[in-house]
């Protein structure tokens, strides 16, 4: 994603608006907006229960000569064993804003976190209970890596329709039901060993067409986090991204996956031209004409990726699209992370309120219909 530091770490809240701006309509709207209201009362309601539970520890990691993500990544599994995720998520919390790399590696470490706590508790559902949104809801990506790792693939692949029933049980498209359909796309790419072709296929196999298409966007998401792992361990390579294609797979997956593959491809276009804006936004405007407009709305979040959603940087950038249309779309993906990553819409109508007459109306749209959201 751009720099990983901006929009890897972001893409998933951003998918969790969007996708529940696009993929639902009519009642269902109705249905989300309470259960969004019911999940968060509900976790606020434990914070304290939760402060209870947590451990100070030291962070080892940020004391050394080089900082590197297998240090952490031994850290944080470590501080679960012994203590609990909650402990894991106060050291990152508390080193964010102090520590460059936790923040700039800060979902894929929440990754480890979420990993760690399926090792510990042992089901899905415990494992939730001690989760956390903090860096973009990367505890749920990792949660769903490590159950496909210990289910194995058969067994993981075969249960695509129970994995997450628990949680839709309790409130059915409200953000953890999201996290946890999303996130088995990230699960179905570990146990396909990053197979994009295969484990789209496998997201296929899941019934209802919200938890399907999600699943789908967790594929896209994880293929290009296997690119731009900051785990010195693993392999890098994936056959699924390509520099002289930087729109592939888009171009070359069936028509059901285009949409959330373009919602986020921007973030490897924009790496293989040097986080040049202008280029990319030519590429964009020679994708399929069904898709131009999610293009340029994945531009728009990685502009407020980059930025770490700077009003000035943020406007800048969307104005480097060559036409109205380019530069709406982008505003409103741009918008959309806004409001995603500060949970309000303050800073959303602020940047609505920088831009050009005819940019307005579309981004104060985007902005109130986010913020509906949350």
């Amino acid at each position: 994603m751009v720099k990983v530091k901006s929009s890897a770490k972001r893409l998933n809240n951003w998918l969790k608006a969007t996708n529940k701006l696009w993929l639902v309509s009519g009642a269902l709207v109705t249905i989300m907006l309470i259960a969004t209201a019911v999940i968060w009362q509900t976790k606020n309601s434990n914070n304290s229960a939760i402060s209870s539970k947590v451990v100070n520890v030291t962070d080892v990691c940020a004391q050394k000569n080089t900082i590197s993500f297998t240090c952490y990544k031994v850290e944080l599994n470590d501080i679960v064993d012994k203590h609990n995720s909650e402990s894991a998520f106060a050291l990152l919390k508390q080193q964010y804003s102090s520590v460059p790399y936790v923040k700039s590696q800060c979902h894929q470490l929440v990754h480890v976190v979420g990993r760690a706590a399926y090792a510990k508790y042992g089901n899905l559902g415990d494992a939730f209970t001690h989760g956390d949104q903090f860096c973009w809801a990367g505890y749920y990506h990792g949660l769903m890596e490590q159950i496909a790792d210990e289910r194995g693939t058969d067994k993981f692949l075969s249960s695509l329709n129970q994995n997450c029933a628990s949680i839709a049980n309790q409130v059915r498209y409200s953000f953890d039901h999201y996290n946890c359909v999303h996130g088995q796309g990230h699960g179905v790419m570990e146990a396909l060993k990053g197979d994009l072709f295969k484990a789209l296929k496998a997201c296929d196999e899941v019934r209802d067409s919200w938890g399907r298409t999600s699943c789908y966007g967790g594929v896209f998401m994880q293929n290009i986090m296997i690119a731009q792992s900051p785990d010195e361990t693993v392999d890098h390579t994936t056959a699924y991204l390509k520099n002289d294609q930087p729109m592939y797979p888009c171009t070359a997956v069936g028509t059901q996956y285009k949409d959330q593959c373009y919602l986020m491809q921007t973030s490897h276009a924009l790496r293989v031209k040097n986080y040049d804006f202008g280029q990319v936004f030519g590429l964009c405007k020679q994708v399929e004409d069904a898709f131009r407009i999610t293009c340029y709305r994945s531009l728009g979040r990685d502009a407020s990726g980059q930025t770490v959603s700077d009003v000035e940087g943020t406007k800048l950038k969307c104005l480097l699209g060559p036409d109205v249309e380019s530069r709406q779309y982008c505003v409103m993906g741009a918008v959309t992370d806004f409001v995603a990553y500060f949970h309000d819409d303050q800073k959303a109508k602020e940047l609505c309120a920088s831009l050009p007459g005819e940019l307005q109306e579309k981004c104060y749209n985007a902005a109130n219909s986010t913020a509906s959201t949350f």
